[in-house]
């Protein structure tokens, strides 16, 4: 339900009853309780326009209230603030209404768009490390988000497959003489062995470097090297996309070298618009207030990650129909981001429409604010992170032997994976953050372990009361319920809200303020306790009910499953 929405038409009904020409209406949650459940502070704006005290506006705009409806009180507060609570039937009868829909109320968009979000985007040169965690988990939970409102999501993964270093890699994999699967098992000491040669061999180094020139050319020979390479490197990334449960396939990969064809193009389009100027050999994109330039190619011909880029907006755009773009990638890069998106739009690559949105994240921490290393200070491999979690989960499990060892393992499997997603998700994406085991797989905060916690104990709530409910009436009793009942009604805004800005904090943020009021009420408020009153029973059995859905629909989003046991 838009709460915020049908509370602002009551304000603009107010506003035109007392002839007060209508501005921007728009109301915040309460801050405390005792401030009612929504504030407008809009009379403040509107003294020095209406050239009056603006607690005499608020007076004025509360005269004119309709009071039977969604809002049955309030009060000027202040110098002019309007605190506002809402009517415990309507709040009731949503609640009731969205528990029998299973999208919770939540309407797909009237207008949906088509969104490209890039995101993971490996080198197929290396195995996944701990820095392709965070544009993984972030980009498949925007996507997924995005799917659910409504939008046709377009998943893109933007691999690392071409290069020099490939020449070097293929060579050294022809020489192993098998089919590679067991040479490739280490793509990391792969690399290092391969480097090794090159760097010691000089027969070997002139054979890779005539290697490259081979798979840059269409040599029949090296490109099924390459192509080798490639499937297996794809196949190490698939096995972390499938532990990680993301949504990326085969057919999501749109790599370099798709793009190679269009990077002539490129250059010539954007001579064509007399965008090109030549400095040092290089041709230079120069931008208005910008020191540096953006080269697109090299003096030897080459080209660079911004013409890639800048081929794969254009593809995006124009071919796929694009009308918002999102790139989940690193903090490091904004200002690539910023000129090549300045480019863009200015060549007429991309229509003036079309939103771009660097997607940026910060960096992944140790215990000591360091980027996050092995003990030796190599890269932590991505898939070794993912079975440690699971391992830790399995022994952070209180009652192990109430499970068969097959469903240990699943279990564990969705806790130790969601902690890991979750810990991630729960800040904002542009900080950095410590990864710290203990914080993620505690059942106390803001932890994936506690949403799952609170899921699990309300599906224990419904076995041993064992029957189904007895009626469909929710009934707001008190303060508690009331509260509970405005949360489980705001769900919609949240996940809208949190669309809009490419931020997942604010699911996160949403489910650990529900879990946590739906813990009070749980405590205060008995469920199966002898003598509560059937009906009332009744209703709070559909407010645990309906809490329970929410929390499985936003894990869902955020792509972690919940536990009926726990």
């Amino acid at each position: 339900m838009k709460l915020k929405q049908h509370i602002n038409h009551v304000i603009q009904e107010a506003f035109k009853k007392a002839g007060i020409e209508e501005s921007a209406i728009s109301v915040s949650e309460a801050g405390k309780p005792e401030f009612g459940d929504y504030q407008f502070n809009g009379a403040m704006a509107l003294s020095k326009k209406l050239k009056k005290n603006p607690r005499e506006i608020a007076t004025t705009i509360t005269e004119n209230l309709d009071l039977s409806g969604i809002v049955k009180k309030a009060e000027i507060a202040g110098p002019g603030f309007i605190n506002l609570w809402l009517n415990d039937e309507i709040i009731a009868q949503n609640c009731q209404a969205i528990h029998q829909d299973e999208r919770l109320g939540i309407a797909k968009k009237s207008h949906p768009i088509k969104v490209v979000v890039d995101y993971s985007g490996p080198n197929m040169a290396k195995q996944m490390h701990v820095g392709h965690l965070r544009s993984t988990i972030i980009g498949d939970t925007l996507s997924n988000l995005l799917e659910f409102l409504g939008d046709e999501v377009i998943r893109q993964n933007h691999v690392g497959d071409w290069g020099t270093q490939f020449g070097m890699l293929i060579a050294y994999l022809e020489e192993s003489g098998e089919d590679g699967s067991g040479s490739l098992k280490d793509l990391e000491q792969f690399y290092k062995d391969a480097k090794k040669r090159f760097d010691e061999d000089a027969v070997f180094a002139d054979k890779a470097r005539e290697y490259v020139v081979k798979i840059q050319s269409g040599d029949a020979h090296c490109l099924k090297l390459w192509q080798k390479f490639i499937n297996i490197s794809l196949g190490h990334c698939e096995e972390v996309y499938e532990k990680l449960d993301v949504n990326l396939k085969r057919e999501d990969v749109r790599a370099e070298s798709f793009y190679n064809e269009a990077l002539p193009e490129v250059i010539e389009a954007l001579d064509a618009v007399k965008m090109l100027q030549e400095s040092d050999g290089a041709q230079c994109v120069f931008l208005e207030g910008e020191e540096i330039p953006v080269i697109v190619q090299k003096g030897d011909g080459g080209y660079l990650y911004a013409t890639t880029d800048l081929a794969a907006l254009r593809y995006r755009a124009n071919v796929l129909g694009a009308k918002r773009i999102s790139y989940v990638v690193d903090a490091r890069q904004g200002e690539h981001f910023k000129q090549v998106f300045k480019v863009a739009k200015a060549s007429g690559f991309v229509p003036e429409e079309v939103i771009l949105e660097h997607v940026a994240f910060g960096t992944m921490m140790d215990a000591g604010g360091k980027p996050f290393k092995t003990r030796d200070g190599g890269t932590v491999k991505l898939i070794d992170l993912l079975d440690e979690a699971v391992i830790k989960a399995k022994s952070a499990i209180k009652e192990k032997e109430a499970y068969s060892e097959e469903a240990l393992e699943k279990i564990a499997k969705i806790i130790g994976i969601g902690a890991v997603k979750y810990a991630d998700l729960s800040i904002n994406r542009e900080s950095n953050y410590i990864f710290n085991w203990d914080k993620m797989l505690s059942f106390e905060g803001n932890t994936s372990l506690y949403m799952q916690y609170a899921y699990a104990r309300i599906q224990s709530i419904f076995r041993k009361y064992g029957k189904e409910i007895e009626g469909e009436e929710v009934i707001i009793g008190d303060a508690l319920e009331h509260r509970l009942g405005i949360m489980l009604l705001r769900f919609e805004e949240v996940l809208e809200r949190a669309s809009v800005d490419a931020a997942p904090n604010q699911i996160t943020s949403y489910l650990y303020d529900l879990v946590t009021l739906f813990m009070r009420f749980y405590e205060q408020n008995p469920i199966l306790k002898e003598g509560v009153e059937e009906k009332t029973r009744a209703s709070r059995l559909l407010l645990a009910k309906l809490t329970a859905k929410t929390i499985k629909q936003g894990l869902d989003i955020l792509g972690i499953d919940v536990v009926e046991k726990l």
